[in-house]
């Protein structure tokens, strides 16, 4: 006998130094004691910011004015399946209060959590909180540029938390590239250091160079090879980095893989035509908001994107922009 599906909406209420409202389930209800994320059924007719609404008016007393919905992920309990639409929910009207009995308390997700413990399905949406929004994905090219690079991205880092991707194929290209190319990625490596930035590296680069970094970042095209291999070997996916698994995506059978092979987030485009691919137009922002839909992971929007369409990608479901510059406030990338 196949299980239940409840939809519910949560809520992610962010206050303005990053901390997450949680709430502890009170005695009479089922996993009393466990902390979780407001929220609740979706009722029939109901859409999911509709429900969130309501749910955090009755649970919690407050008036949403800006949320946006950010990862839809399914979640399997012992009696049932949970789909959890979850949203981020940036502004509200009024002070959260214990409506139904429940504690609560601000939390930082960046940290050991200071309550617990919380529920399962609370637990992934905890840890995407640790991804910032914005990717940046290095563009050197050659190693003349080396320099002027790493002072610009010092300059991107210094205006708040980042990923970085290390991608170079036009440098790797070059026939006397290893040596040069391997010394500009620890470079670029140190400095995100400095700024506690992790730093992935693209799997066009040597497996080798992976464990200096903070993770993988996986084409569409090697994710396909691996998951290929082990599909023919009939073995699960082993595991492909200790760090943070980024991939590449374009469309639903890539999202497909990346679910597979147990990705921590994707990249997803390119959104927006752009001057990389003058003959391919983009997905545009509905498409984009479908795929992002079924990805079950945090989703970068990539393509055409800057700090001025952060606010259109987090609307689409998007929980960052990446790109191939920087992203300094004035430079688009």
């Amino acid at each position: 006998m196949s299980k239940p599906t409840l939809e519910v909406a949560v809520g992610v209420l962010l206050n303005p130094d990053g901390r997450v409202l949680l709430g502890k389930r009170p005695a009479d209800k089922p996993w009393p004691g466990w902390w979780e994320l407001p929220g609740g059924k979706i009722e029939a007719g109901e859409s999911v910011l509709e429900a969130l609404v309501r749910e955090l008016r009755e649970e919690l007393g407050i008036e949403t004015t800006l949320a946006h919905p950010w990862v839809t992920y399914t979640h399997e309990y012992p009696k049932n399946f949970v789909k959890l639409s979850f949203c981020l929910v940036r502004e509200w009207e009024g002070e959260p209060q214990c409506l139904e009995g429940q504690e609560l308390a601000w939390v930082n997700p960046q940290g050991p959590l200071e309550v617990g413990p919380v529920l399962p399905a609370t637990e992934p949406p905890m840890k995407w909180l640790q991804l910032p929004e914005r990717y940046l994905i290095t563009h050197i090219e050659e190693p003349g540029r080396l320099p002027a690079y790493l002072e610009q991205l010092e300059q991107a880092l210094q205006q708040g938390p980042a990923l970085v991707q290390f991608r170079e194929p036009a440098w790797a290209a070059r026939p006397d590239a290893e040596f040069h190319l391997h010394q500009a990625f620890l470079q670029v490596v140190t400095l995100c250091q400095r700024y506690q930035a992790r730093c992935l590296v693209n799997s066009l680069h040597p497996e080798s160079w992976w464990d200096h970094a903070d993770g993988v970042h996986l084409r569409a095209s090697d994710a396909q090879a691996l998951s290929a291999k082990c599909h023919d070997t009939l073995t699960s996916v082993p595991a492909i980095s200790k760090g943070l698994i980024g991939m590449s995506t374009h469309n639903e059978s890539d999202i497909e893989i990346a679910r597979k092979i147990q990705a921590d987030f994707l990249v997803l485009g390119h959104v927006l035509d752009t001057a990389s691919h003058p003959d391919e137009p983009g997905m545009g922002w509905a498409r984009f908001a479908r795929l992002a839909e079924q990805a079950g992971l945090p989703v970068f929007a990539i393509g055409g994107q800057s700090a001025h369409t952060l606010a259109d990608a987090r609307t689409h479901g998007a929980h960052g922009i990446a790109g191939m510059r920087h992203m300094l406030d004035n430079n688009p990338a």
